[in-house]
């Protein structure tokens, strides 16, 4: 076994900061205040040819427009880049030889995870007609589709507008899909979670009219998009648009946030209620927490900024982060403290190395404090201290739950999010059941799960029965290695990865539940995260154990996230290969069984005994430990 270097493990978990440097300066005018001064954007050594392409494109236009005309089944390199913003990623089959089978794989914008009856029948059709005939629930509440040819894009990503809903920033160097926690609950403090991820999803919504004009010929859809209409009285334009003089919004007639270069990276925002983390909170660019009263109304947000899972193999400076608390906002100033930190990326993140072009980077560079006063500076004020919340608590809210209102939601596990029908297991037409038979909505858990809300308490019996005809197990009778566990598409359509994360991953926790019996810890509950390559999809550096790909049927392991999600793990085997996995989690286990505390879980014991003991019991285990 190749043990990671403990000297990197130790630099990432204390947070060293030797390989960057501060990107800008403040210069303090003569004033009393510490918020009077001027912010000296960072000197650029060298436009990159992706920013270059992103001015050129004329707002997201070119070359995408014309290379869609083509008769070629794929598009060229800077087309490529301009379609993810669109929603899309071409992709191709990596296990046939031969000339690239070229496709597309689709992602919507679901702020909330939020899906109407009418949109699943519409992606049901779509998947089917013009798709590979299933769907994939993403770790960031919404569904994609796989297997569109380019002669379909236009008719699907129009289909999908037309009914309300979008692609629009789906993928791309803009903010992402805003997700919450999916339990529909109708407290207010829940209702405000799904309320204002949707606020900030059309504050940060690229303004370009590229996708009307490349998907509806300049047309407007037949209607705008449910969220839209559910938050305009916000006046949210008129939000997105004041300027308050401090360089939040940018002299751009069509993007007055992003400009004609958008974001350095991908930007990713969550929203969630105290003791809620379903979500991982900690791993966006910005979490927000809903803070209410004694008489549950909204009194701000509690804001943490800086998370990110994506690094690079062998390269230091890349690297997980959880994200700090940057402090407290009044409700009536959360629009403008979101953009004000939007633009302290936008103006400061790194735009000449991508692989430091997250936020995350920009917050531990400067460390939070630093952060905090650069974000001030936009912003006109100080922002409130922190304000003391409930514990954290994890819940995949699966199974029958009350809303609330008298109806009931429903949680459904679905592995690694796959909704397909193959053989006696046919989850996507229990779905397509479902919402026709009971008009039933739908929301997409951060876990690659479904969830069934607003059902009638007297369908509660006919929808067990529907779902078992189906072949879809109750929840009570999945493992809950595989409930908590998530892996990410990998081969054979991702690009980028280096081994297999989905496929293998039931086989995986099959092998895991046999050693976990086998020492007698059966009742024992671990979350497993697997992921094919580096970049963190499945959002692996979380989990309390975790497995990279580095190589065919290699992976390296990581240990010691937290069961709640508070916590990045850290590095611990550099390369395992795939025959070694019972061999590698035996003497990790037969210690946890020697040496935990009462109560203790699993990835909290790895983080308190850290790599280097972990690794001393390893060299010396010789024989079999069984829990008492």
């Amino acid at each position: 076994m190749k043990f990671l270097s403990l000297t990197i493990a130790a630099a990432i978990a204390a947070g060293s900061t030797s390989a960057f440097t501060a990107p800008f300066k403040l210069t303090t005018k003569t004033s009393s205040s510490s918020l009077s001064m001027v912010l000296e954007k960072p000197k650029e050594k060298k436009i990159s040819k992706l920013e270059k392409l992103k001015i050129s494109s004329e707002n997201l236009l070119h070359p995408l427009d014309e290379q869609l005309k083509t008769e070629e089944i794929g598009i060229s390199k800077d087309a490529y880049q301009i379609l993810k913003y669109h929603g899309s990623y071409q992709q191709s089959n990596r296990e046939i030889r031969g000339k690239k089978d070229f496709q597309f794989m689709l992602r919507l914008k679901q702020p909330a995870g939020e899906l109407a009856p009418d949109l699943y029948r519409l992606l049901d059709d779509l998947s089917r007609e013009h798709g590979q005939g299933d769907l994939r629930a993403t770790t960031r509440q919404c569904f994609q589709m796989h297997g569109i040819l380019k002669g379909s894009l236009k008719t699907v990503i129009g289909s999908i507008m037309n009914i309300g809903s979008s692609t629009v920033g789906a993928c791309g160097d803009v903010s992402r899909n805003v997700m919450t926690t999916p339990a529909p609950f109708t407290s207010s403090d829940y209702e405000y979670t799904r309320e204002y991820s949707k606020v900030f999803a059309q504050l940060f919504r690229p303004m370009t009219p590229a996708f009307s004009e490349i998907w509806l010929d300049g047309e407007k859809a037949a209607s705008i998009e449910t969220w839209h209409k559910e938050v305009a009285h916000h006046n949210i334009d008129e939000i997105m648009k004041y300027d308050n003089g401090r360089g939040i919004i940018l002299d751009h007639p069509v993007e007055p946030i992003y400009g004609d270069r958008y974001l350095p990276r991908k930007f990713k925002i969550g929203v969630t209620v105290p003791g809620d983390n379903s979500i991982d909170i900690y791993t966006n660019d910005i979490g927000c927490v809903v803070i209410t009263n004694d008489k549950g109304e909204l009194e701000g947000f509690n804001v943490m900024v800086g998370g990110g899972m994506g690094r690079t193999h062998n390269k230091e400076n890349t690297f997980a982060r959880a994200a700090d608390h940057l402090g407290f906002v009044p409700k009536e100033n959360i629009m403008e403290v979101m953009k004000s930190i939007v633009a302290a990326q936008r103006d400061h993140g790194n735009r000449d190395v991508r692989a430091n072009a997250r936020m995350k980077y920009l917050v531990h560079t400067l460390g939070i404090d630093n952060f905090r006063t650069l974000v001030e500076s936009y912003y006109g004020d100080k922002i409130q201290p922190w304000r003391p919340i409930k514990e954290w608590k994890y819940s995949d809210w699966m199974g029958w739950w009350e809303q609330g209102d008298g109806k009931l939601f429903y949680g459904l596990h679905a592995e690694c999010g796959r909704v397909k029908d193959e053989g006696s297991f046919r989850l996507k037409s229990a779905l397509r059941a479902l919402v026709d038979k009971y008009n039933v909505p739908m929301i997409l858990s951060p876990t690659q799960s479904i969830i069934i809300r607003d059902i009638d308490p007297k369908d509660k019996e006919s929808i067990d029965a529907l779902l078992a005809e189906h072949g879809i197990l109750p929840i009570e009778a999945v493992d809950p290695l595989n409930r908590l566990a998530m892996a990410c598409p990998a081969l054979p359509l991702c690009g980028l990865a280096q081994t297999e994360a989905e496929r293998i991953m039931p086989s995986y926790l099959q092998r895991i539940r046999n050693v976990l019996d086998k020492m007698d810890l059966s009742d024992e509950e671990i979350m497993i995260r697997m992921t094919g390559c580096p970049n963190g999809c499945a959002r692996p550096y979380m989990a309390e154990l975790a497995f990279v790909g580095d190589g065919p049927k290699n992976y390296q392991v990581w240990l010691g996230g937290s069961p709640v999600l508070t916590r990045t793990a850290y590095p611990f085997l550099a390369k395992m290969h795939a025959d070694d996995l019972e061999a590698t989690l035996e003497p990790i286990l037969a210690m946890f069984i020697k040496e935990r505390q009462e109560f203790e879980a699993f990835g909290d014991f790895c983080h308190r005994a850290g790599a280097e003991a972990i690794e001393k019991f390893m060299e010396s285990y010789s024989g079999s430990v069984v829990a008492a």
